[in-house]
């Protein structure tokens, strides 16, 4: 059964780097400087397993409880592998100690308040020996209008200024770029033009911070002509989701 389904993803995943591929000679950018996360969120341990035998060393997960479990079961099946492993959904302030643990990337960041919870874990990890260097994270903006913002989560534009300064001060958090979804029921080039305009701004402050983390399984090539460094693909990839993380 492995064996069949290892094909099934070697498929897909050839079809997504392709995907990729025809999108960045569309923009005229080359293929390698757009990173893909696998979004192995509600799929099996085993699932990501069988990518990292495919060479994926990025996979991301958006609830930390799922997450930590996982990043565990594919340690002990593939010990040899290296796998950088992304938060890429909404955060609460209360899991920020349980995702410093299996972390190595949080790219949801989009208030001071989870900044600071972050640092402070990540601060407690280090003198507990857990942790031997600083968080990686990406500030997530919002390209939502306010309402549909509170419930999505992102960080008003308005507010990046501040965020991106007080991730920048940090010693145990270090800033690397942006994120965004894409609002739902509007057209994506415009929303990803949006926030290259936004990029653009932010790096004259942060030079450094270039990574663009945008676009999903329906709408990488919109995000790969608006500058996105790192798409992350789940559906596309995986298949469809059921209702409930097994």
């Amino acid at each position: 059964m492995s064996t069949d389904r290892q094909a099934e993803l070697a498929e897909s995943l050839e079809r997504v780097r392709t995907q990729i591929r025809d999108a960045c000679a569309a923009a005229g950018r080359r293929p390698e400087e757009v990173r893909l996360l696998a979004v192995t969120k509600t799929f099996p341990a085993v699932d990501a397993a069988l990518l990292t035998d495919l060479g994926m060393t990025d996979l991301a997960e958006n609830r930390d409880q799922e997450a930590s479990a996982k990043a565990g079961e594919v340690a002990s099946m593939r010990p040899d592998a290296r796998v950088r492993w992304h938060m890429v959904g909404r955060l609460q302030r209360n899991k920020a100690r349980s995702v410093v643990r299996w972390a190595d990337e949080v790219q949801s960041v989009d208030s001071l308040r989870l900044a600071d919870a972050l640092a402070k874990a990540v601060r407690a990890a280090r003198e507990r020996g857990e942790r031997d260097h600083p968080l990686d994270v990406l500030a997530q903006v919002s390209l939502d209008d306010e309402e549909t913002a509170r419930a999505r989560g992102g960080c008003p534009l308005p507010e990046l200024p501040a965020l991106a300064e007080n991730l920048t001060q940090s010693g145990d958090l270090r800033l690397r770029g942006l994120m965004a979804v894409a609002p739902l029921g509007t057209d994506p080039a415009e929303a990803f033009s949006r926030l290259a305009a936004a990029r653009e701004k932010f790096l004259e402050d942060h030079p450094s911070a270039v990574e663009l983390s945008a676009g999903m399984s329906g709408d990488l090539e919109q995000a790969i002509a608006c500058g996105s460094t790192c798409v992350r693909v789940g559906t596309a990839l995986l298949g469809r989701r059921g209702l409930a993380s097994p």
